[in-house]
Protein backbone atom coordinates (compact mmCIF):
# COMPACT_ATOMS: atom_id res chain seq x y z
CA UNK A 1 0.00 0.00 0.00
CA UNK A 2 1.33 3.21 -1.19
CA UNK A 3 -0.11 6.50 0.27
CA UNK A 4 0.30 9.39 -2.71
CA UNK A 5 -0.08 13.53 -2.85
CA UNK A 6 1.32 16.09 -4.39
CA UNK A 7 2.27 18.89 -2.09
CA UNK A 8 3.00 22.79 -3.87
CA UNK A 9 3.58 24.71 -5.64
CA UNK A 10 6.82 25.39 -4.06
CA UNK A 11 7.98 29.04 -5.24
CA UNK A 12 11.46 30.13 -5.64
CA UNK A 13 11.85 33.11 -4.04
CA UNK A 14 15.71 34.54 -4.30
CA UNK A 15 15.70 37.49 -2.35
CA UNK A 16 18.82 39.73 -2.62
CA UNK A 17 20.82 40.23 0.32
CA UNK A 18 20.44 43.62 2.12
CA UNK A 19 23.02 45.89 1.48
CA UNK A 20 23.81 46.74 5.34
CA UNK A 21 22.71 49.82 7.21
CA UNK A 22 22.06 52.98 5.87
CA UNK A 23 24.40 55.93 6.75
CA UNK A 24 21.72 57.43 9.17
CA UNK A 25 22.07 53.92 11.28
CA UNK A 26 18.35 52.69 9.93
CA UNK A 27 18.40 49.14 8.34
CA UNK A 28 17.52 49.28 4.46
CA UNK A 29 15.17 47.06 3.17
CA UNK A 30 14.25 45.65 -0.49
CA UNK A 31 11.53 45.33 -2.81
CA UNK A 32 10.24 41.28 -2.50
CA UNK A 33 8.31 40.17 -5.58
CA UNK A 34 5.31 37.74 -4.90
CA UNK A 35 4.69 36.89 -8.53
CA UNK A 36 4.14 33.23 -9.32
CA UNK A 37 6.42 33.08 -12.45
CA UNK A 38 6.82 30.35 -14.61
CA UNK A 39 9.45 28.58 -12.03
CA UNK A 40 7.15 27.01 -9.74
CA UNK A 41 7.87 23.18 -9.07
CA UNK A 42 5.18 20.37 -7.61
CA UNK A 43 6.69 17.82 -5.48
CA UNK A 44 5.09 14.30 -5.69
CA UNK A 45 4.96 11.67 -2.61
CA UNK A 46 4.67 8.42 -2.05
CA UNK A 47 4.66 7.15 1.37
CA UNK A 48 4.75 2.57 1.40
CA UNK A 49 3.18 2.22 4.67
CA UNK A 50 4.36 -0.91 5.87
CA UNK A 51 8.23 0.31 6.42
CA UNK A 52 7.78 4.14 6.02
CA UNK A 53 9.80 4.28 2.67
CA UNK A 54 9.03 7.29 0.46
CA UNK A 55 9.23 7.89 -3.14
CA UNK A 56 9.53 11.22 -4.26
CA UNK A 57 9.75 13.36 -7.95
CA UNK A 58 9.61 17.25 -8.54
CA UNK A 59 7.56 18.39 -11.39
CA UNK A 60 7.36 21.77 -13.00
CA UNK A 61 3.13 20.81 -14.20
CA UNK A 62 1.01 18.80 -12.09
CA UNK A 63 -0.82 16.88 -14.80
CA UNK A 64 -1.39 13.50 -15.91
CA UNK A 65 1.81 13.24 -17.75
CA UNK A 66 3.80 14.03 -14.72
CA UNK A 67 1.35 11.65 -12.15
CA UNK A 68 2.01 8.81 -14.53
CA UNK A 69 5.67 9.31 -14.39
CA UNK A 70 5.61 9.48 -10.67
CA UNK A 71 3.49 6.16 -10.71
CA UNK A 72 6.16 4.63 -13.21
CA UNK A 73 9.11 5.67 -10.02
CA UNK A 74 6.82 3.97 -7.52
CA UNK A 75 6.30 0.63 -9.37
CA UNK A 76 10.47 0.69 -9.98
CA UNK A 77 10.13 1.23 -5.69
CA UNK A 78 7.70 -2.24 -5.60
CA UNK A 79 9.19 -4.50 -7.92
CA UNK A 80 6.82 -6.93 -6.40
CA UNK A 81 3.48 -7.89 -5.30
CA UNK A 82 0.25 -5.83 -6.10
CA UNK A 83 0.68 -1.64 -5.76
CA UNK A 84 -2.71 -0.32 -4.01
CA UNK A 85 -2.03 3.51 -4.46
CA UNK A 86 -3.93 5.42 -1.74
CA UNK A 87 -5.01 9.39 -3.10
CA UNK A 88 -7.43 12.23 -3.37
CA UNK A 89 -9.70 12.85 -6.08
CA UNK A 90 -7.23 15.17 -8.45
CA UNK A 91 -8.52 15.45 -11.93
CA UNK A 92 -5.05 14.09 -13.05
CA UNK A 93 -5.59 11.06 -10.83
CA UNK A 94 -8.72 9.62 -12.59
CA UNK A 95 -8.44 11.37 -16.17
CA UNK A 96 -8.79 9.28 -18.89
CA UNK A 97 -5.38 8.95 -20.40
CA UNK A 98 -4.00 7.73 -16.29
CA UNK A 99 -6.84 5.42 -16.60
CA UNK A 100 -5.85 4.03 -20.16
CA UNK A 101 -2.13 4.10 -18.51
CA UNK A 102 -3.15 1.96 -15.22
CA UNK A 103 -4.78 -0.54 -17.56
CA UNK A 104 -1.92 -1.64 -19.10
CA UNK A 105 -0.37 -1.57 -15.63
CA UNK A 106 -2.62 -4.09 -13.65
CA UNK A 107 -0.54 -4.67 -10.91
CA UNK A 108 -1.72 -0.98 -10.10
CA UNK A 109 -4.46 -0.32 -8.50
CA UNK A 110 -6.15 3.06 -7.08
CA UNK A 111 -8.43 3.90 -4.05
CA UNK A 112 -9.66 7.13 -3.86
CA UNK A 113 -10.03 8.95 -0.19
CA UNK A 114 -13.48 10.33 0.51
CA UNK A 115 -13.24 14.19 -0.36
CA UNK A 116 -12.82 16.30 2.68
CA UNK A 117 -10.98 14.09 3.94
CA UNK A 118 -7.30 14.69 3.21
CA UNK A 119 -6.83 13.88 6.89
CA UNK A 120 -6.97 10.18 5.98
CA UNK A 121 -4.07 10.11 3.96
CA UNK A 122 -0.91 9.21 5.65
CA UNK A 123 1.49 11.48 3.21
CA UNK A 124 -0.01 14.36 4.55
CA UNK A 125 1.95 13.48 8.15
CA UNK A 126 5.04 12.91 6.06
CA UNK A 127 4.34 16.04 4.02
CA UNK A 128 5.22 17.76 7.69
CA UNK A 129 8.46 16.20 8.50
CA UNK A 130 9.37 17.39 4.83
CA UNK A 131 8.60 20.17 4.97
CA UNK A 132 10.66 21.12 8.55
CA UNK A 133 13.58 18.88 6.93
CA UNK A 134 13.52 20.42 3.34
CA UNK A 135 11.77 23.24 3.13
CA UNK A 136 12.17 25.34 6.31
CA UNK A 137 13.61 28.59 6.53
CA UNK A 138 15.28 28.01 2.41
CA UNK A 139 15.55 30.50 -0.24
CA UNK A 140 15.98 29.02 -3.12
CA UNK A 141 17.23 30.13 -6.53
CA UNK A 142 15.73 28.30 -9.14
CA UNK A 143 13.67 24.62 -9.30
CA UNK A 144 17.17 23.16 -9.23
CA UNK A 145 17.69 23.84 -5.88
CA UNK A 146 14.56 22.56 -5.41
CA UNK A 147 14.82 19.30 -6.60
CA UNK A 148 17.91 18.47 -5.18
CA UNK A 149 16.71 19.67 -1.63
CA UNK A 150 13.85 17.25 -2.02
CA UNK A 151 16.41 14.61 -2.75
CA UNK A 152 18.23 15.24 -0.22
CA UNK A 153 15.42 15.13 2.44
CA UNK A 154 13.89 12.26 1.04
CA UNK A 155 17.32 10.26 1.44
CA UNK A 156 17.80 11.39 4.81
CA UNK A 157 14.56 11.07 5.91
CA UNK A 158 14.55 7.10 4.40
CA UNK A 159 17.45 6.43 6.53
CA UNK A 160 15.58 6.62 9.78
CA UNK A 161 12.11 5.12 8.28
CA UNK A 162 10.03 3.44 9.95
CA UNK A 163 6.10 1.46 9.74
CA UNK A 164 3.48 4.59 9.72
CA UNK A 165 0.53 3.81 11.88
CA UNK A 166 -2.89 6.08 11.60
CA UNK A 167 -3.54 7.62 15.23
CA UNK A 168 -1.21 9.32 17.74
CA UNK A 169 1.00 7.17 19.85
CA UNK A 170 0.39 6.43 23.14
CA UNK A 171 2.21 8.83 25.69
CA UNK A 172 5.47 6.96 27.55
CA UNK A 173 4.75 5.53 30.59
CA UNK A 174 6.72 7.34 33.53
CA UNK A 175 8.50 5.39 36.54
CA UNK A 176 8.32 7.53 39.50
CA UNK A 177 11.61 8.02 40.64
CA UNK A 178 11.25 8.37 44.64
CA UNK A 179 8.17 7.05 46.54
CA UNK A 180 7.63 8.92 49.77
CA UNK A 181 4.93 6.81 52.83
CA UNK A 182 4.43 9.52 55.22
CA UNK A 183 4.01 7.54 58.49
CA UNK A 184 1.53 9.61 61.36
Amino acid sequence: MVCADELGPVIPRAFPPAPGWSADGHRIKNEIGYGRGPEKTWVYGGLRVRDGHEVTATAPPRNSTQYQHFLHLVEEANPTGDIHVITDNLSSHDSKATRSWLADRPRIRHAFIPVAACWLNLQEGWWRIFRKTALAGQSFADAGEITEATRLATAQLNTRAKPWIWGRPAPPTRKLRRRFVYCL
